[in-house]
């Protein structure tokens, strides 16, 4: 370090992290906004900054290249630039996020009698509270928050990612179209500058939470936007996601029918509410949830993220530790009416939902799935058949934003459909169309295998019926169709051509092309053979 004497009119600037990854440092140099200044750099920045590029975040090689900058263009500007503190222990590089480094970066400053230059608002708070001298650096004024700024009135969701232009959802759910927002593409510095804001926001304000994070990946909920951020090596590049709801809608939008109306609050009940992304699920859970409220029951959530928009008598969970099974033993204590869980991915998830609904809470899952049957599907693979009506007895499917379905689920002891002998009775879980109390499926165990039989509906033409298991179609063409050639067509296009096996069936996988074609227009599937 330079000796005290030459030093004495010189300001000492001791920038933390956020200020070198920023780049903003070397800037203010190159535009003479410093000048006779020594600056300070940490060794624990640069312990920081390399075990952040060791472990392939762009941020860390970013903040290794902005340090080289810097000490170039201090010398071209007459500027002073010299390493203070010690290196930092692994431990402490782990500990950085509980503030470890911080505190480190900040008694170097009052040690130094230096300027602290940081862009982290809780850290520029420590620093005035234990009276050291200190600079926070906002690019510019900030009247608007950034996402406020970027989304429009009908905008659903935003998707930025370096060396990629800018892309909006625009519409409803169910109605929408991916708009180009601009030509240029999205810049990594960009996008380092949306992410400092929504994670200074995340941290001050108290509507905001950080959700998850991971390495390479967070999740933020701000207000009504929910913020996927990824980075390599999670992802090949650097991209935030935004996602909001439109609007919020009240039971009463959805105009339920009279028996619906009456089924959700006639009893505690297990009900899953299914459909595709984007189709509107976290609106209408929002909406019961209020529903709920209203009609005087205690009413919570769980949510990771938790972006349910409902009033503030709602109170929304997340994971406790990280497991909603610990969630779940609070939960019990709490002794909620109705448990809003939005949404179920893992078994875990899954579990929680069961045990709580066995417990005696009325549960509400929402869950990812392409067809009303494919939800219930989810539940087979966890659970054994004869206790799903006593989980689950309501299957509510959304698309487009509207309810498109609604199922009852009963338990009966009968002779499964297209079965004649009486002693092949069996436990048979009926799956009926809450409008018309027809039986659509019957979903019941034969052999060592769960199946789900269309009863109407699903039934093509004469005899021809289609069984699922758990990762395939069975179609049933009759043994008098054994081992013959036989061409699928779907909505009259041919999709499939091949033999019916020595029991006249043929066996398609349910995630295929063919699969996923079948299941979607089962009504317009037709069969030709060639003798």
């Amino acid at each position: 370090m330079a000796s005290e004497g030459s030093n004495m009119k010189k300001k000492r600037i001791v920038p933390d992290t956020s200020v070198i990854i920023s780049g903003i440092l070397s800037d203010m140099i190159e535009k003479g906004k410093l000048r006779d200044a020594e600056i300070l750099i940490p060794e624990a920045v640069v312990c920081e900054l390399e075990g952040q590029a060791s472990r392939g975040l762009k941020t860390g090689v970013n903040g290794l290249e902005e340090i080289k900058r810097i000490r170039k263009l201090a010398e071209k500007h007459g500027l002073t630039v010299n390493f203070i503190g010690e290196r930092v222990t692994p431990e402490e590089i782990k500990h950085a996020k509980y503030g470890a480094i911080d505190a480190k970066i900040r008694e170097l400053a009052a040690e130094n009698d230096a300027v602290l230059y940081t862009m982290d608002r809780v850290q520029a708070l420590v620093a005035e509270a234990k009276g050291v001298k200190c600079k926070l650096i906002e690019e510019g004024v900030k009247e608007e928050f950034i996402l406020d700024k970027l989304f429009t009135e009908d905008m659903m969701s935003l998707h930025l990612k370096s060396g990629v232009p800018p892309y909006g959802k625009i519409g409803k759910p169910g109605r929408f179209k991916l708009v180009k927002l601009r030509r240029k593409p999205c810049t990594e510095r960009e996008l380092e500058e949306i992410k400092r804001e929504i994670i200074e926001k995340a941290r001050t304000d108290p509507s905001a939470s950080i959700e998850i994070k991971r390495r390479g990946a967070m999740v933020v909920q701000i207000g009504q936007y929910r913020v996927a951020i990824a980075e390599p090596p999670f992802s090949d590049g650097f991209e935030i996601t935004v996602v909001r709801p439109l609007v919020k809608l009240s039971l009463e939008d959805y105009e339920l029918s009279e028996i619906l109306k009456r089924r959700l609050i006639s009893k505690i009940r297990g009900i899953l509410i299914a459909g595709p992304p984007g189709s509107g699920k976290t609106t209408f859970a929002s909406a019961l949830a209020e529903y709920y409220k209203d009609n005087n029951f205690i009413v919570k959530t769980l949510e990771s993220p938790r972006d349910l928009n409902v009033s503030d008598e709602i109170t929304q969970y997340g994971p406790l530790e990280g497991s909603f099974e610990k969630t779940m033993d609070i939960l019990l204590l709490v002794r909620p009416d109705y448990v809003i869980f939005d949404e179920m991915r893992t078994d875990s998830d899954f579990k929680v939902y069961v045990d709580l609904r066995l417990a005696g809470v009325g549960l509400v899952g929402v869950v990812h799935a392409s067809s009303p049957i494919d939800a219930i599907h989810r539940l087979i693979m966890r659970l054994d058949i004869g206790t799903i009506p006593q989980v689950v007895d309501t299957v509510i499917f959304i698309s487009g934003g509207e309810i498109t379905r609604v199922y009852e689920l009963t338990a009966t002891v009968k002779v499964p459909h297209g079965m004649t002998e009486p002693d092949l009775a069996r436990p048979v879980v009926l799956v009926k169309d809450l409008k018309t109390g027809e039986v659509e499926y019957e979903i019941y165990t034969y052999g060592e295998q769960n199946v789900i039989m269309p009863v109407r509906g699903e039934k093509p033409v004469g005899e021809f019926f289609i069984r699922h298991t758990r990762r395939k179609l069975i179609i049933e063409l009759g043994r008098d169709k054994a081992n013959t050639p036989v061409t699928i067509l779907v909505r009259e296009r041919p999709v499939w051509s091949g033999y019916t096996d020595s029991n006249g069936r043929v066996k398609i996988t349910k995630r295929s092309r063919i699969g996923k074609l079948i299941l979607k227009y089962i009504d317009d599937i037709r069969f030709e053979f060639t003798e």
